[in-house]
């Protein structure tokens, strides 16, 4: 019986560089994905919040599925700083893990050395063009 295509969800299963970012996506490990990204410890899969411009607790459900092995959570947030609602920031703390936004490219930078240090870092990256 044929089954035609099947699409599956965007998984990379391991942990690598961002080695560019833009187009409204990201390259790593010799791939390219469109749109958004987590990079988790179980791997970097695909991520589409709600609303890139307005996070909340929901779009980061993975992220404290995996809270134990992740101290530091980079969230790029665009092509400029937009603030984590105080909501989502207690909901991390209640967490024990630093979050800190900033704009894509920076988190993607800030990225690439703590993983090359071998840190306890997670990062969610919304796309920008």
């Amino acid at each position: 019986m044929n089954q035609g295509i099947i699409i599956r969800e965007a998984h990379f299963p391991g942990r690598a560089p961002v080695d560019a970012y833009g187009n409204g996506g990201f390259r790593f490990a010799d791939m390219s994905h469109r749109g958004s990204i987590l990079c988790l410890p179980s791997g970097i899969h695909g991520w589409e919040p709600g609303d890139p411009a307005a996070l909340v607790q929901g779009d980061f459900e993975r992220v404290f599925q995996q809270s134990g092995r992740i101290e530091i959570l980079l969230v790029g947030t665009g092509s400029a700083l937009k603030p984590l609602p105080p909501r989502l920031r207690q909901a991390f703390r209640d967490a024990g893990i630093s979050a800190d936004p900033m704009s894509t490219g920076a988190a993607v930078r800030t990225y690439n050395v703590l993983l090359a240090e071998d840190r306890a870092v997670a990062a969610a990256f919304v796309a920008v063009d």
